[in-house]
């Protein structure tokens, strides 16, 4: 596209942002994804138990404690304290399918964000969405461990298998910044599937890379951007006290919730500009059919 219409793009994702309450759906889903975070993390307990690493779990949680600010990061500590436990393996029973119901909560909020931002209504029927959120919390939620998982397996961890498989130390070199961007790579494809499935919009997956770019970005620095105002400027437990982890979590829950929804404003935007300013649904409305006149009105006629 040329820079006039890109300033098109830009101008009216920023008027759309305003229009649609992004700020106020980004509110409701930062609630969603609380319901949901625990028992994702209880589900990737159970799964993760059952890989031949010592203490994995523990590993990709501190991973997650490098974004997510210090405040609330101490509440997802306490609340998986029992998860990794050793006796967690016995998650992994039919309660895990009742555990992935209740995180897909935040996904099946998602869809309906997305749609808005999208300026499309939901014709798809509530058994389909619901499917739907179920499948991306598996998808996304996939993408993710291995994003996490590229991050937490180190050079010493793969220098176990390249001894195996015969690669030279060239690989484990490479290897420790190179998973840096695999990871971000990951997470650049989930946001896409959130782009490409959730809403109701027909579209190809090529054409939500710019929104899953300019979310990854725009979340990156909204974290740091926090985690500076929690150091220096905000100080929650006075302000909330014992509340002050919590409202710490949810304030992160909803800026990552409005980075997501920024890039599907953009994404609505560019196939607009690009096309001929309307959105293909998925899923028609059904045809309205029209009333067959009455014998008696053909006779008043």
């Amino acid at each position: 596209m040329r820079f006039r219409q890109w300033w098109n793009v830009i101008r009216k994702s920023a008027i759309d942002i305003n229009n649609n309450h992004t700020l106020a759906f980004a509110a409701s889903l930062s609630y969603y994804f609380v319901i949901s975070l625990f028992p994702a993390l209880i589900a990737l307990a159970a799964v993760v138990s059952l890989l031949p690493i010592p203490n994995l779990f523990q590993d990709i949680l501190d991973v997650f404690a490098r974004v997510v600010p210090p405040e609330g990061m101490g509440v997802v500590n306490k609340v998986v304290a029992d998860v990794i436990r050793p006796h967690s393996g016995g998650l992994l029973s039919l309660g895990l399918l009742g555990t992935l119901w209740s995180a897909s909560s935040g996904f099946a909020g998602m869809i309906e964000a997305l749609d808005v931002s999208y300026e499309v209504p939901e014709t798809r029927p509530i058994w389909k969405t619901r499917l739907l959120a179920l499948g991306l919390t598996l998808l996304v939620g996939s993408l993710l461990v291995l994003s996490f998982l590229c991050m937490t397996l180190g050079p010493h961890v793969f220098q176990l298998f390249a001894d195996k498989i015969g690669l030279g130390p060239t690989f484990i070199f490479v290897w420790k910044y190179a998973r840096w961007v695999v990871a971000g790579v990951f997470v650049v494809l989930s946001i896409e599937l959130i782009y490409f499935i959730a809403p109701n919009v027909r579209q190809r997956f090529a054409q939500t890379l710019p929104g899953a770019i300019v979310a990854l970005v725009g979340w990156v620095l909204l974290t740091v951007g926090l985690g500076v105002y929690f150091e220096k400027l905000a100080n929650f437990n006075r302000t909330y006290g014992t509340l002050g982890a919590a409202i710490a979590l949810l304030v992160w829950l909803n800026w990552t919730s409005f980075a997501v929804l920024i890039g599907g404003e953009l994404n609505s935007e560019i196939i607009q500009e690009r096309g001929d300013g309307k959105l293909e649904l998925k899923h028609a409305p059904p045809a309205k059919v029209k009333p067959v006149p009455s014998d008696s009105a053909q006779l008043a006629a």
